[in-house]
């Protein structure tokens, strides 16, 4: 009876199901095809964090400008100076000029803490908060700008330039394996873990005392349906639309970086076809019109 019921339970255990689910489990992600996977983005990075190993890769060394995505930078500088999170700083007339005048929600001479500031800087993108944040570091603007330089070189980061805190400067370069690299340190940190993926929030203001409510700028951030673990998008004309993210798909932490995509929505649509490709091994194809797009962008950006 005794062998009988263990030759019963070895059968089941080495039943097809249970073969299939094994061989899921180790075919990922050594059987994971390259060659079957588009994106419509110029330049895309897709790593796992837990193994480290590169999954997909494609124009990742062509440097770029970056947009938005500096903010991550930007972020990790105020927090590796352990500035008091809680200590209110002030919006004025010099951090609107940092941003070259563009448009903001938040009044001049209002007042705002440093935390709340880095959080709606990362989750909304808030340019004014990006400026004034360096505006108040120690040695002001310029030193805070070497900072940001000195902590990518530190980081291995050789193909990337910062000359502002927001990313709007289009001199604000880098590539997608560079950007891989940052979004690897940003990880480390639970406050841009937690402020950047944030789907809605609303911040206090004090002197005049007002409030804004702001809203991630990454869809699926904001969505139920991914588990998105760190997110930054990015947009300039001569960027692109850009988005860096840390999303688990099958239980895997995945890094994902997709840099100059011609839609708004084109970031959010290669982070599906990424996921399809880690489910299906097939991700689907990208429209002509994306291809087009791509081989122009890479002729100006290469020539």
């Amino acid at each position: 009876m005794g062998r009988t019921l263990l030759l019963i339970l070895t059968l089941m255990c080495t039943s097809p199901l249970a073969v299939a689910k094994a061989n899921t489990a180790q075919a990922y992600p050594d059987n994971l095809d390259p060659n079957k996977i588009e994106t419509a983005s110029v330049s895309t990075y897709v790593t796992d964090l837990s193994s480290g190993k590169t999954l997909f890769k494609k124009n990742s060394d062509v440097v770029m400008p970056i947009a938005s995505i500096t903010k991550l930078m930007t972020a990790m500088v105020v927090l590796d100076a352990d500035l008091s999170l809680k200590e209110k700083i002030t919006f004025d007339k010099t951090d609107k000029e940092r941003i070259y005048n563009g448009y903001s929600r938040i009044r001049m001479a209002s007042q705002l803490s440093r935390g709340e500031a880095i959080h709606i800087a990362l989750m909304s993108s808030e340019n004014l908060a990006s400026a004034a944040l360096a505006d108040n570091y120690p040695g002001g603007y310029t030193a805070f700008v070497e900072a940001m330089n000195s902590k990518a070189q530190s980081l291995g980061m050789n193909d990337t330039l910062f000359v502002d805190s927001s990313g709007l400067s289009p001199d604000n370069v880098s590539t997608a394996a560079d950007i891989t690299k940052m979004v690897k340190a940003a990880y480390q940190y639970p406050e841009i873990r937690k402020y950047s993926t944030t789907p809605v929030h609303t911040a206090y203001f004090k002197k005049p005392k007002y409030k804004l409510g702001y809203t991630n700028t990454n869809a699926l951030a904001r969505g139920k349906k991914w588990s998105v673990g760190l997110s930054k998008t990015g947009y300039l004309d001569i960027a692109g639309y850009c988005l860096a993210m840390v999303a688990n798909i099958e239980g895997k932490e995945l890094l994902m970086v997709m840099l100059d995509a011609y839609g708004k929505l084109t970031p959010v649509g290669d982070a599906g076809r990424i996921k399809k490709w880690i489910q299906t091994g097939q991700s689907g194809k990208i429209s002509d019109s994306a291809k087009h797009y791509q081989k122009s962008k890479l002729t100006e950006l290469t020539k």
